[in-house]
């Protein structure tokens, strides 16, 4: 049996760092893990074939390789997947669906042939059971939510791992929190599952076999929902084996903000080699966090908490979001305000948007305000429902706090001022490769001489270079990703029309 698995093109992007990783030459953020994932669930004995269409191309002759073709995708990957779609069926080429853009959106895509719906744990043997058969059904759905202690380790050999900037892992599935924005509970449920400690390391153990030496994102919709089984279990034996290993990896991963209430898992995760979680902050303004039931974040200093988990070593990333409907006019100054006092560099402030198949959604289907399905980008100035606060005001709000969060003025200043407030331990020794080389270089010439922020980047550059040595690295990354940020943001307000488009 000969199955290609094909990935579809991830546009441009805040999170997809596109501009970012043409300092370091590489082709996209990280593979597939989705696919990676399924294809080890797969007889070894069947020839496999990936695409990632992010770092290749597809050919005519994959395509005709193949008895079945395997598409997985997100919201983000629409426009991508259904022009796969199309040149497969062009040729007739049975094609099986599945992940959370299919998901929650099949019946928007009736030239499939057959889909997954859900998880694939417990799908997979009677899907390869049909496929031998040659006698597949046009959809399959698991009756309950996976243990993933049957998940295998994901098929790394079936990608080349010097195209990708990050490896992926993922150790837990589910959220013990239902924001009403949020599609997660639908496509994975309230209660975390998780892995077992045993899987965790032989995933560290695969990864580093096959050669990988850099930073692992664990892409856990809330890392910290069982806190106690990581506490107990999962870190402390991550901790050990980064140790025996001399630290080969640094994780990141996205999590809930009351992990500022626990010190012993921040310390246990420092520990353990993270340097970077991305929290869901959402907005300061408490009626609107009633509103979209983040309780997590209500009752609490949130500019405390972020401090609090920054010092204790791990950078912190934060989610914003406009266009609730209790924001009021103030919204956007308060927003500016808490994110240069957060020190959070790498801010991503989106639209509301609603998700098919979160409350919001169903909500706002009731109030007749739903006007389209979410492109799946909340930062591309686009909204899919009708918001209480005026559309122009919200969209010119939307822009003044972009463009000033990420001018180079302000974002060098919360940049300078979190580095010199920032003291992660130092774990490993400093090690270097021939991309970061190449990424210095190339900083210089498109930041300190090409770039609207060479003032800003010089300056910086010299203090930590002198005063604070240990954090340059940092600064050199922070720097490419402030560039990243403005490219990404000068190009959606140049193709402004309306926010409804």
């Amino acid at each position: 049996m000969r199955i290609l698995l094909l990935y579809p093109y991830y546009p441009e992007t805040f999170w997809g760092f596109q501009y970012a990783l043409k300092f370091i030459s590489k082709k996209a953020s990280s593979p597939p893990l989705g696919l990676l994932t399924v294809a080890a669930m797969l007889p070894r004995d069947w020839e496999l074939r990936l695409i990632d269409l992010n770092v290749q191309r597809l050919k005519a002759e994959d395509l005709e390789w193949a008895d079945y073709v395997f598409i997985s995708g997100m919201a983000i990957q629409r426009d991508s997947a259904r022009q796969v779609i199309a040149r497969c069926k062009q040729i007739k080429k049975p094609v099986v669906a599945g992940g959370p853009l299919f998901t929650t959106e099949y019946d928007n895509f009736p030239e499939v042939d057959h889909f997954v719906l859900g998880e694939a744990e417990e799908i997979m043997d009677q899907l390869v059971e049909d496929l031998e058969k040659r006698n597949l059904k046009p959809f399959y759905r698991a009756s309950r939510f996976p243990d993933l202690t049957r998940s295998p380790i994901p098929r790394w050999d079936l990608v080349d791992q010097r195209k990708y900037a990050v490896m992926c892992v993922q150790y837990s599935r589910g959220c013990p929190f239902n924001c009403e924005f949020c599609d997660i509970t639908v496509l994975n449920g309230p209660r975390p599952r998780t892995k077992t400690r045993e899987q965790m390391i032989a995933e560290l153990d695969a990864l580093y076999r096959w050669g990988w030496r850099d930073s692992v994102f664990i892409v856990d919709d809330n890392f910290i929902g069982n806190k106690r089984k990581l506490k107990q279990e999962v870190l402390p034996a991550i901790a050990e084996w980064m140790r025996a290993h001399r630290y080969p990896f640094t994780f990141s991963t996205q999590l809930s903000i009351d992990l500022a209430d626990d010190e012993e898992l921040m310390e246990l995760m420092v520990r353990a080699g993270f340097q970077t979680v991305f929290v869901g902050i959402e907005t300061p303004h408490e009626e609107s966090l009633y509103e979209c039931s983040k309780y997590q974040n209500i009752h609490r200093d949130l500019l405390e908490s972020v401090k609090k988990i920054q010092s204790h070593g791990l950078e912190t990333q934060g989610g914003f979001i406009l266009g609730f409907d209790h924001d009021p006019p103030t919204i956007f100054d308060r927003l500016i305000e808490f994110i240069q006092e957060s020190r959070i560099v790498a801010a991503m402030v989106g639209l509301l948007n609603a998700p098919r198949g979160s409350r919001l959604y169903q909500r706002l289907v009731k109030e007749n305000r739903l006007i389209k399905s979410t492109s799946g980008d909340n930062t591309d100035f686009t909204l899919n429902f009708i918001p209480k606060m005026n559309w122009k005001v919200l969209l010119d709000g939307y822009k003044r706090v972009l463009s000033t969060i990420y001018s180079p003025a302000q974002y060098y200043d919360r940049l300078k001022d979190f580095l010199a407030n920032f003291s992660p331990p130092r774990l490993r020794p400093p090690y270097l490769r021939f991309h970061h080389i190449k990424a210095f270089l190339r900083s210089i010439w498109h930041l300190g001489i090409l770039g609207e922020e060479r003032f800003h980047y010089w300056r910086l550059f010299l203090w930590s270079l002198f005063k604070k040595p240990f954090s340059f690295p940092s600064m050199l990354s922070f720097a490419i990703q402030g560039y990243h940020f403005r490219r990404i943001f000068s190009k959606y307000i140049r193709n402004l029309t309306s926010p409804f488009a």
